[in-house]
């Protein structure tokens, strides 16, 4: 099974990358917001749990959102892996994530950073907020914040990963297609 950890700061990619790792390599979309809001739409327990937490403008705790992914992966047993998006953002998510899929006889088979300098993610994130009208996308004192928050909380994940022989970075910078053949590479190479 091929579990990806597709990691990046905001504008950098992921998502466009995303979906063609998703489309060549036949990988389940495990995004916790989706499933967040799939859970709340879906009235399940743990969706109604996370709904008054959300509702009282506090985070949903790691061990509901490790319980949604846990339905997620039971209700895909046989997917030929999963693509993870937004998680883990922190060692304890993905401490908790590598026991979770332990549990189920998997686990992560790398994480892929998509390399992106400062300059660059504003210029993307500027446009993307005039194309898409999202407020945090327009706004470069937000914008420098985000990243910010990025570099300074993600880092460690970074490292986690780095201590388990299963990072490898891609340059974030270049044509659609030649970055992805590049993340290409780096998944077969995971996949071996």
């Amino acid at each position: 099974m091929l579990n990806l950890v597709l990691f990046g700061p905001p504008g950098a990619g992921k998502g466009t990358q995303s979906q063609k790792l998703i489309e060549k390599y036949k990988l389940v979309h495990l995004s916790t917001g989706d499933i967040l809001r799939s859970e709340i739409s879906n009235g399940t327990e743990l969706g109604t749990e996370a709904k008054k937490l959300m509702d009282q403008g506090l985070l949903v705790p790691d061990e509901v959102v490790i319980g949604m992914i846990s339905n997620k992966l039971d209700s895909n047993k046989d997917a030929n892996g999963f693509i993870f998006d937004g998680f883990p953002r922190t060692v304890a998510q993905a401490e908790a994530l590598d026991s979770l899929l332990e549990s189920k006889n998997t686990a992560i088979s790398g994480m892929i950073a998509l390399i992106v300098d400062n300059d660059e993610l504003q210029k993307r994130l500027l446009l993307r907020g005039k194309d898409s009208g999202r407020p945090d996308d327009a706004n470069p004192e937000i914008i420098s914040k985000r990243i910010q928050e990025y570099n300074d909380k993600t880092a460690p994940v970074a490292n986690f990963y780095k201590a388990q022989n299963k990072y490898q970075s891609v340059n974030g910078i270049g044509s659609i297609e030649g970055i992805f053949a590049s993340i290409s590479q780096v998944t077969d190479s995971f996949s071996k």
